[in-house]
C-alpha cells in the first residue's frame, strides 16, 4: 500500500482526535449558565421570551416547554436555555433576529402541531424504507460517544408519484422522522450548556444521512422537486440548529460538480455543514465503522435496528428506543 496514503489516514485520524478534545474541552469550560454575565445575550433573549410565548400563543419547541424567568434579570431554566441558544446559534448571536425566527417556529407548531403528527400512522406503500433514525459510536471529530443520525433513503422510493404525489402528505412524513430524531437527541435530560455562538460545538445535533443510490438527477419530476423545495423551506425556517452535518452518498461525479458550482451562492455555514461522496461506501471514513456494511463499517443494517414513522399495521405502541433492538439481541430475546 502507498505510504502517503497510509500518512494521510494517520494525519486524518490525529487530527479528528485532537478535534475532538479540544470541543470537549470547550464544552466543558463552557459558559455556566448560573453565572451569566450582565448583558450576555442569553439574558436578553430570556427577557423577550415572555412576550414571545404571549404573542405565538404555545410555549413549546422540540419537546420542551419554554418557561419565562420568574426575575428581572434572571435567566429562564436551563432546559429553556438551551433551545433560545440553539435559535441564537442560528441567527449569530443576534438577539432580535433569534426572537423573530422562534415566534415563526412557534406559531407554525401551534398550527402543525408536529408532536401529533409523530404519532400518526403512514402508508407503508409510500413511505416505509425511506427514513430511519439511528445511533452511531465513535464518530470522527464528534465530541459525542454516541450520536443521533438520521437515513434518508431515496433509493427506496417506488413509485414517485405515489410518494410525493400529496406535498401534504410527505412534509408531514419528514416532520414525523425530524420529531423523532428530535426526541432521540434527549434535550430534556441534557445537562451541558450549549457554548454561545462561534465558541464552539453544540452537542445536541443529528447527523443528517442522504443516500441517493438509483436515483436519477437529470429527470427529477415537479412533484420531487416540489417537496424538496417545500422540505428545505420548513425545516431552514422552523427546526434551527438540530443537524451538525449533512453528507449526501451514491451521489454522480457531475452532480458535485454542479453543486459545487452553486456553493457560491450559499451562506457559509450551509456549506461548512455539507459533505458530498459518490460512493456509499465512502462514509464510514466520515462517521467511522458504526455504519452499516452498505456505507463501509460495520454496523448493523438499519431495518430492524432503528427507529421509523409509524406506518399501518405496525403497533401502535412504538418504542422510540433505537438501542431496543440490540438489547434484546444481547438478551437473547
Amino acid at each position: 500500500m502507498d505510504s502517503s496514503l497510509l500518512s494521510s489516514d494517520a494525519n486524518r485520524v490525529n487530527a479528528a482526535e485532537l478535534n475532538a478534545k479540544v470541543n470537549a474541552a470547550v464544552l466543558k469550560s463552557g459558559s455556566d449558565w448560573d453565572d451569566l454575565p450582565e448583558g450576555h445575550v442569553l439574558l436578553r433573549f430570556s427577557a423577550k421570551l415572555g412576550d414571545i410565548i404571549k404573542e405565538a400563543g404555545y410555549s413549546e419547541m422540540y419537546g420542551i416547554e419554554l418557561s419565562a424567568p420568574t426575575a428581572e434579570g434572571q435567566p429562564a431554566p436551563f432546559h429553556t436555555l438551551l433551545i433560545l441558544q440553539k435559535f441564537l446559534r442560528a441567527n449569530a448571536g443576534q438577539v432580535n433576529a433569534a426572537s423573530s425566527q422562534l415566534l415563526g417556529a412557534l406559531k407554525w407548531r401551534k398550527e402543525f402541531k408536529p408532536l401529533e403528527v409523530k404519532k400518526q400512522v403512514f402508508d407503508k406503500t409510500k413511505f416505509q424504507g425511506l427514513g430511519y433514525v439511528t445511533r452511531l459510536k465513535g464518530v470522527p471529530d464528534s465530541v459525542n460517544e454516541e450520536d443521533v443520525a438520521t437515513f434518508n433513503i431515496y433509493g427506496a422510493v417506488k413509485d414517485t408519484k405515489k410518494t410525493f404525489g400529496s406535498l401534504e402528505e410527505f412534509i408531514r412524513w419528514r416532520v414525523a422522522l425530524m420529531e423523532l430524531t428530535l426526541e432521540n437527541l434527549q434535550l430534556s435530560s441534557a445537562t451541558q450548556p450549549i457554548p454561545d455562538y462561534g465558541k464552539g460545538s453544540d452537542p445536541y445535533q443529528a447527523l443528517q444521512i442522504h443516500d441517493y443510490l438509483r436515483v436519477s438527477f437529470l429527470r427529477q419530476p415537479p412533484e420531487v422537486k416540489a417537496a424538496s423545495q417545500k422540505a428545505i423551506q420548513l425545516f431552514s425556517a422552523h427546526y434551527p440548529e438540530t443537524l451538525s452535518k449533512k453528507y449526501f452518498v451514491n451521489v454522480p461525479l457531475v452532480m458535485q460538480w454542479m453543486f459545487g458550482a452553486m456553493q457560491v451562492f450559499m451562506a457559509k455555514e450551509t456549506v461548512r455543514k455539507m459533505q458530498w461522496m459518490s460512493y456509499g461506501e465512502e462514509l464510514h471514513k466520515y462517521l467511522g465503522a458504526s455504519v452499516g456494511k452498505e456505507y463501509g463499517g460495520q454496523g448493523p443494517e438499519l431495518e430492524g435496528n432503528s427507529v421509523t414513522p409509524r406506518y399501518e399495521g405496525e403497533s401502535v405502541d412504538v418504542d422510540v428506543d433505537v438501542n431496543k433492538a440490540a438489547r434484546e439481541k444481547e438478551m437473547g430475546v
